[in-house]
């Protein structure tokens, strides 16, 4: 079992940065594939970057390459997304998940723990 909580949300004004922080319980964190989606007001869930266990493969949705980062401190049991130049696009809440193995980090199925989500509103 595996517990997460996202932190660092807020709102920003456009062109800004955040970084979203993501703490998870149990001592097999380093053993996840790690990923961030994100969910706008009336708006299906969507892949936003994804990471695996060992921080060897990354994955991005290509609204986000460029200027997001998402990395992992598997001794603070954390995984991040740095954001930089926020869009007002960007709103939404952003949740952080987790599975033992993921073939595709984008695949949102692949994942079997979730957080309850931070909000990211980016002003215009």
């Amino acid at each position: 079992q595996v517990q997460l909580v996202e932190s660092g949300g807020g709102l920003v004004q456009a062109g800004g940065s955040l970084r979203l922080s993501c703490a998870a319980s149990g001592r097999t964190f380093s053993s996840y594939d790690m990923g961030w989606f994100r969910q706008a007001p009336g708006k299906e869930r969507e892949f936003v970057a994804g990471i695996s266990w060992n921080g060897g493969r990354t994955d991005y949705a290509d609204s986000v390459k460029g200027r997001f980062t998402i990395s992992r401190g598997n001794a603070k049991n954390t995984v991040y997304l740095q954001m930089i130049s926020l869009k007002p696009e960007d709103t939404a809440v952003y949740y952080c998940a987790a599975t033992k193995l993921a073939s595709r980090l984008r695949a949102d199925f692949e994942y079997d723990y979730w957080g309850q989500g931070t909000q990211v509103t980016v002003s215009s």
